[in-house]
C-alpha cells in the first residue's frame, strides 16, 4: 500500500514538473517574438548572443549540485534523516552560493575580454547586466532540487513558471521604456538581459517562501542531529560536476554560433551590421524550438519504459519501442520542417513585420528533423544505460558545425550558418541512431523511412502551399496583401490544411500498426482500442 501511494505521488510529481518545464519553456521561447518586435533585429541579435553565454554560466555555477541535492537528499529522508538533508541543501546552497558570486563577479570584470572571443563589443553591457543573475539562479536551483529529493514538486513548478513570467515582465517593460527613451541597441540589449535578474530574483522569493514554510512545519528529530550527516562537500561535487559536464553538452551546437558567427559576419562590415543578421538569423530559431521541446517532453515517457524492457531482457518490446518513437518522432519533425518551410514567408512576416532572411529560416526550418531524431535516439540511449553516448555525439556535432560555419558564413552569410546547423543535427541523429542499430540490432525498412515519409510531408507540403498561396490570392484581390493580420491568416490556413493532410497521409499510408501502437508507452493500448473502434486497423 505505501508503495503504491509512493508510486502514485511519483508520478503526480512528474507530471506537475513536465507541465511546469512545458509552460515555462514555452514562455521563455515565445517571448523572443516580442523581444525582436519592440527591439528590433540588432537588440534581437545582441541579445541572442548573451543569453547562450548566461545560460552557460549558470550551468557551470550550479556544478550539477541540483541533481545531487536531489538524490542525496532522497536517500536521507528515507532513512528519516532531516537533519541530515537539511545539512545537504545547506552546504549546496552555500557552494553554489559562492560559485555563482565568483563567477558573476568574473564576468563583470571579464566582460570586455569575453566580447573579444566573440567578435563583438556590443555585448559588453549586456554581459554585465547578466551577471547579476548568478547572484539568485544557482542558489534557486540547489532550493529547486531539495524540494524534488522530497517527492515535492510544486515548490519548482511555481517557481519555474514565476521566474519566466517576471523575466518577460521585467523585459517588456525595459524594452519599451528605453525604446521610448531612444537608447541604443546595446543599451537596449542590456535592459532585456536584466529580465534574467528579476526574474531569478523572483524565483528564488518563491523557493525561500517554500523553504521558510516547510522548516516551521517539519519537527527535526533532534537525535539525529549528531553523527547523522554523512555527505560530505566531495561527495556533492563527485556526483554533481559530470551531471553539469553533460548539461553543457546540450547547448554546445547553439554556443558554437556565438563564438563564430558574429566574428565571422564582422569580416565583411560593422560590428552592428553582423548583430543585425545574427538577430534575423535567429528569428526562425523559436519556432524550431517550440517543435524541439515539445520532442524533449514527449520523450521522456520512453526512457522508463524502454529501461523496463531492457531489465526484463524483452528484446521483441525494445525492438517494437525504439522502432515505433523514431519512426514518428521523424515524422512529426519532418513535417514541422516542411510546413515551416513552405510557410516561411508568410509566418515571418505575420512574427516580425517583413520578410527579411525568408531563405535563412527555410533551410532553419529543416533543424527541426534532425533535432527531434536527436532528442528521441538520445532518450533511447539512456533508457538502455548509454548515458554518455548522446553528450560525446553532440560534442562531435558541435565541432562539424564550427568547421562548417567556418567554410560556409563567409561564402552565405547567415544561409551558410543555417545549413551547417541542419547539417550538425541530423549528424547527432544519425550518430545515436547507428549506436541504437547496432547495441539492438534495430533494423529500419527504406520504406519507412524514406519512402513513406517522403510522400506523406509532400502531400502535407503542397496542401500547406496551396492554401496559404491561395488565401494570398484572395487577400491581395481585396488589396489586404502584405499586411501582418493577412499573413498570420495564411500561416494559420496553411498549418490547418498541412495537419488535416498529414493526419490522414498517415492513416491511409498505414505508417502505424496495432502492435506497434499497443507498445506505446501509457496511452498506447487505449489509442489502439480506440482506432480499432473506427476501424482504422484491419
Amino acid at each position: 500500500m505505501k508503495s503504491s501511494t509512493q508510486s502514485s505521488r511519483l508520478l503526480q510529481g512528474a507530471f506537475i514538473l513536465s507541465a511546469a518545464a512545458i509552460i515555462s519553456k514555452l514562455i521563455g521561447t515565445l517571448q523572443k517574438i516580442p523581444l525582436q518586435n519592440l527591439g528590433g533585429d540588432a537588440v534581437f541579435g545582441i541579445y541572442n548572443t548573451v543569453y547562450p553565454l548566461y545560460t552557460l554560466l549558470v550551468t557551470i555555477a550550479m556544478l550539477g549540485l541540483p541533481a545531487a541535492v536531489s538524490k542525496f537528499v532522497a536517500e536521507a529522508t528515507v532513512g528519516e534523516q532531516l537533519h541530515a538533508a537539511r545539512r545537504i541543501l545547506i552546504r549546496s546552497a552555500v557552494i553554489t552560493g559562492l560559485g555563482g558570486l565568483i563567477l558573476g563577479g568574473a564576468t563583470y570584470v571579464g566582460a570586455p575580454y569575453i566580447a573579444s572571443w566573440v567578435g563583438n563589443s556590443h555585448i559588453i553591457s549586456p554581459l554585465r547586466f547578466a551577471a547579476w543573475g548568478l547572484l539568485f539562479a544557482p542558489m534557486m536551483s540547489a532550493l529547486r532540487g531539495y524540494f524534488q529529493g522530497l517527492h515535492n514538486m510544486m515548490p519548482t513548478a511555481i517557481s519555474q513558471i514565476t521566474e519566466q513570467t517576471v523575466r518577460v515582465a521585467v523585459m517588456v517593460t525595459l524594452l519599451l521604456y528605453l525604446s521610448s527613451r531612444h537608447a541604443g541597441a546595446e543599451i537596449i540589449a542590456a535592459g532585456a538581459m536584466f529580465g534574467s535578474v528579476g526574474g531569478g530574483a523572483a524565483g528564488l522569493l518563491v523557493m525561500l517562501l517554500f523553504w521558510q514554510r516547510h522548516r516551521s512545519r517539519v519537527i527535526v528529530n533532534k537525535a539525529l542531529s549528531e553523527g547523522s550527516e554523512v555527505i560530505k562537500t566531495r561527495q556533492l561535487l563527485s556526483y554533481g560536476v559530470p551531471v553539469m559536464l553533460g548539461a553543457l553538452a546540450i547547448p554546445l551546437v547553439g554556443l558554437v554560433d556565438v563564438f563564430t558567427v558574429p566574428r565571422l559576419l564582422s569580416l565583411g562590415g560593422t560590428e552592428g551590421a553582423a548583430m543585425v543578421q545574427f538577430g534575423i538569423y535567429n528569428r526562425g530559431l523559436p519556432l524550431v524550438q517550440i517543435v524541439t521541446m515539445l520532442a524533449t517532453s514527449l520523450s521522456v515517457v520512453f526512457i522508463p519504459a524502454l529501461a523496463e524492457a531492457n531489465f526484463k531482457g524483452d528484446a521483441n518490446l525494445i525492438e517494437v519501442r525504439l522502432r515505433l518513437s523514431l519512426r514518428w518522432f521523424w515524422l512529426l519533425g519532418l513535417a514541422a520542417s516542411v510546413g515551416l518551410a513552405v510557410l516561411a514567408e508568410p509566418i515571418n512576416v505575420a512574427l516580425y513585420g517583413n520578410a527579411s532572411g525568408t531563405g535563412t529560416m527555410i533551410w532553419i526550418a529543416f533543424t527541426a528533423a534532425g533535432g527531434t531524431v536527436s532528442i528521441i535516439s538520445a532518450a533511447l540511449l539512456q533508457g538502455l544505460g548509454f548515458v554518455r553516448a548522446p553528450a560525446l555525439h553532440l560534442l562531435a556535432a558541435a565541432l562539424l558545425k564550427a568547421a562548417l560555419n567556418l567554410l560556409l558564413v563567409p561564402q552565405l552569410g547567415i544561409t551558410g550558418a543555417a545549413i551547417a546547423g541542419v547539417a550538425a543535427h541530423l549528424f547527432a541523429a544519425a550518430l545515436n541512431v547507428l549506436l541504437l542499430s547496432r547495441t539492438t540490432h534495430l533494423r529500419l525498412r527504406p520504406a519507412d523511412v524514406l519512402a513513406k515519409p517522403a510522400l506523406l510531408v509532400a502531400g502535407l507540403g503542397l496542401a500547406a502551399a496551396a492554401v496559404s498561396y491561395g488565401a494570398g490570392a484572395v487577400f491581395a484581390a481585396a488589396g489586404l496583401a502584405g499586411g501582418r493580420v493577412a499573413s498570420l491568416a495564411q500561416s494559420l490556413l496553411g498549418v490547418s490544411a498541412g495537419c488535416a493532410v498529414f493526419a490522414l497521409g498517415a492513416v491511409a499510408l498505414r505508417l502505424l500498426s496495432e502492435p506497434e501502437l499497443q507498445g506505446l508507452p501509457g496511452i498506447g493500448p487505449s489509442l489502439a482500442k480506440l482506432m480499432r473502434k473506427l476501424r482504422l486497423f484491419s
